[in-house]
């Protein structure tokens, strides 16, 4: 027997076991999984030992911003910092320019990436109200991932692209929705059966709030906080929880960042509803005291907050409320973030760093690897409805693996992000336990750091 790839000597971590085992790869897909050394040649072969060997890790919120602001990003460099951080699988987010809006833009999207592609990826459809009510069907038929809206956000009449910040004397906007057209957008999403997954802030309130804060001529962090307070992620999040009640859609809450939406999330779990959580390092690893540390590269949407909102986020992991860590990778120039608090826009890159992260984690025992692979993998895969093709080191499924060193340590430089601009917020962390091989379709697209392979990612459609 002649295979593609074998690896061999390592580890096997899922989220049910830890064993040794060599794995044997066939057009792109495990073949076999054995104790036990099976006779053949391979094309290639990884010594894995002393190394663990873990299911192809995914990240399924980033913004490539491509096509659109590809100043700051694109699919190309965000895919490369995808697999330089062990990431085999990433969802992009649908507001692009043009965005994600409707079945011709889903195909043109998908030829656009597909060439540019270092890993795998699923593509998200976007919620614009009446704007695109009726083309939800079609992109679900397409292959969406999912849907997102982002709640509490208007948008540009002309290029449909998100507007921030909104006030009611801008020109050409169209008014964010109000919950008459968000019901309407639960009901039409909970046809389809995917995930209608929504960023959760009050923009009505955050308006009231900004706007007095700004007034008292305060610039620090925590004025920051205050106009954009934990009030405003949990009125969204109940509002949510109620539609989904009611329509029976399956609602995702994205990159949560209060102890007050953990909570809820979890009573309507406990309640059976199919409420589902993610949050981001972020909100795992920050506080409001960092900000004089790390400066604006810090301001994201939402805003990192108190110490105990990061405590409940962890407690919220541990009891599988939250059962998603993903980035939200969202790159800006280093001359964006340069100014002052209220002005540069929000927004950091993750995509690469998200994984050494979280296996520090791993070290400083906040969890097992088990359930970096759970979180990472498995729980995604399930969730988006692409398990075992993607999640899972079994016999059939896609050869995507990410092999791991706990013992390596390394620091976070910003200079070594392979992202196209590299401003992240964790620049300078220490971190113990680095990704050190990302296997795509069986082919070695990183290796000890280094990107070793060109594009050979391809599109990811849920399962039918």
């Amino acid at each position: 027997m002649h295979w593609d790839h074998i690896i061999r000597n390592g580890k096997i971590v899922t989220p049910h076991e830890i064993y040794e085992a060599d794995i044997y790869i066939q057009n792109g897909k495990i073949a076999a999984i054995s104790q036990a050394m099976l006779e053949g040649t391979a094309e290639v072969e990884t010594d894995a030992s002393g190394r663990y060997v873990l299911p192809g890790l995914m990240d399924t919120h980033v913004h490539s911003r491509d096509p659109g602001a590809t100043h700051k990003e694109d699919f190309y460099h965000s895919t490369r910092a995808a697999a330089a951080g062990g990431i085999t699988t990433i969802f992009e987010m649908p507001n692009t320019s043009p965005p994600l809006n409707n079945v011709e833009n889903f195909h043109k999207q998908a030829a656009n990436l597909q060439e540019k592609a270092h890993v795998n990826f699923g593509l998200w459809g976007i919620c614009l109200g009446s704007l695109n009510l009726n083309d939800l069907q079609g992109l679900n038929e397409a292959g969406v991932i999912g849907f997102k809206y982002f709640w509490g956000y208007a948008i540009n009449k002309k290029t449909f692209q998100l507007v921030y910040n909104y006030t009611p004397d801008m020109n050409d906007v169209i008014p964010p929705c109000h919950d008459g057209e968000v019901y309407e957008m639960f009901e039409e999403v909970s046809k389809t059966g995917k995930v209608f997954a929504i960023h959760a802030e009050n923009n009505n309130l955050i308006n009231l709030l900004t706007e007095r804060v700004k007034q008292s001529g305060r610039t620090d962090y925590d004025a920051l906080v205050e106009g954009r307070p934990n009030l405003a992620e949990e009125l969204t999040v109940q509002t949510g929880i109620s539609f989904a009640k009611t329509t029976g859609a399956r609602l995702h809450i994205l990159h949560v960042s209060t102890a007050e939406a953990v909570e809820l999330i979890g009573c309507a779990q406990r309640e059976g509803l199919p409420i589902t959580a993610e949050t981001c390092p972020q909100y795992l690893f920050l506080t409001n005291q960092d900000y004089e540390k790390i400066g604006t590269a810090m301001k994201i949407y939402p805003l990192v907050k108190f110490q105990k909102d990061q405590d409940r986020i962890w407690n919220g992991i541990s009891e599988g409320v939250i059962t998603v860590v993903c980035s939200d990778h969202a790159p800006h120039t280093e001359e964006e973030k340069n100014g002052d608090l209220w002005s540069v826009p929000a927004g950091s890159c993750g995509v690469e760093t998200l994984v050494p992260l979280m296996l520090d984690a791993v070290s400083k025992n906040k969890l097992s690897l088990q359930q970096a692979a759970a979180l990472l993998s498995e729980n995604p895969a399930k969730q988006y409805g692409i398990y075992p093709q993607k999640g899972a080191l079994q016999v059939g499924s896609d050869a995507d693996i990410t092999i791991v060193d706990m013992e390596k340590e390394a620091e976070i430089k910003k200079e070594h992000l392979h992202s196209k601009t590299k401003v992240s917020a964790f620049d300078g962390f220490k971190v113990k336990g680095m990704p050190v091989a990302t296997i795509v379709g069986g082919k070695v697209v990183m290796k000890d750091g280094h990107i070793v392979s060109g594009p050979v990612g391809t599109l990811v459609t849920p399962n039918k």
